[in-house]
């Protein structure tokens, strides 16, 4: 595994230190950007509402699942901390969709998802020795560089990372939750699953031709203007897991005839008037959940509810 000196004393039982040394590698890969976000700089915030389906109510507790619609406020975002990156770069990819779900109890469920089929590392550790690769793997590398030796040496890394790809919108992509999270009925009976979330317009990928023939700024200029015109729509889904299903490692996919649950509507309806400062403020947590809906055994998700602190809070100075 690639590490620098700095990273020799971390361990997963110092996951903020782990962290710090996260958002320190964006940082010497993106560069000091202030107000924005360490990584996924680049985004556009939209508002809609979730309406639950009636099977939802009996997969979990949660208030937001319990019937009416509730309000969402929506983030969608490309990769990287370049807050100016082309919509259409390869490195823009995978994007992200990240929900704050406001019940009408006062309660809020954060969702954060991504493109990826995958993701390509299963700890916060592992995810900081990849951007340390990619810092020391630059065109005077020796061969082979880093990334290469970490790649070779995690296999499900560039298979994860050959799932992501552009849309002709952030509207016509899939994304899904890499993370296990469980669900809690009323009952207390508990169903580990995954999120995913599909268009209802279908899902539309340009080839890297037509995505680098795009405008810089294509993705975020076209949602608004598309929901000035009509609603967007999702389809939310939770991946049912099997028994035997790995819950803790986010690098290996449960099986596609796993039980597709469904939970309900994502409509979008209008952006925000100012998303750069809607974004500023906004905060998604992968653990800011409600009764009914608990973290699985994942590491990942107390290792990005540590660099999502640390960078929120530096954008917040």
């Amino acid at each position: 595994m690639v590490r620098d000196a700095s990273a020799q004393g971390a361990s997963a039982q110092d996951p903020s230190q782990t962290a710090e040394q996260t958002i320190a590698a964006m940082t010497k890969l993106f560069g000091e950007h202030p107000g924005k976000r360490a990584n996924h700089a680049k985004g556009v915030v939209v508002e809609g509402r979730f309406t639950p389906s009636k099977e939802a109510a009996t997969l979990s507790k949660a208030s937001v699942f319990s019937g009416a619609a509730v309000p969402v406020t929506v983030r969608f975002s490309d990769a990287t901390g370049l807050p100016a990156i082309p919509d259409g770069a390869p490195e823009a990819s995978p994007h992200g969709l990240s929900i704050k779900f406001k019940a009408a109890d006062g309660s809020e469920m954060d969702v954060v998802t991504n493109s990826l089929k995958f993701f390509p590392v299963a700890t916060g550790e592992e995810f900081r020795d990849l951007l340390v690769a990619i810092t020391r793997s630059g065109p005077d590398a020796q061969k082979p560089t880093p990334v290469e030796q970490f790649m070779a040496a995690h296999p499900q890394a560039p298979k994860a990372l050959a799932s992501a790809a552009t849309p002709s919108s952030f509207a016509r992509q899939t994304y899904n939750g890499v993370n296990a999270f469980v669900l809690v009925d009323g009952a207390g009976k508990r169903k580990a699953f995954r999120y995913r979330f599909v268009p209802v317009a279908g899902e539309e990928i340009l080839s890297a031709a037509e995505a680098k023939a795009k405008g810089p700024n294509f993705l975020v200029e076209e949602l608004p203007a598309r929901l000035a015109k009509e609603a967007v729509s999702f389809r939310v889904l939770a991946q049912i897991a099997a028994p035997g299903d790995s819950t803790r490692d986010s690098t290996i996919p449960w099986p596609e005839d796993r039980r597709l649950a469904d939970l309900g509507t994502l409509t979008l309806t209008k952006a925000v008037p100012d998303s750069e400062t809607a974004e500023k403020a906004l905060l998604f947590m992968p653990n800011n959940l409600p009764d009914g809906v608990e973290v699985s055994d994942d590491p990942l998700i107390d290792a990005r509810v540590q660099s999502y602190a640390i960078s929120f809070g530096r954008r917040s100075q």
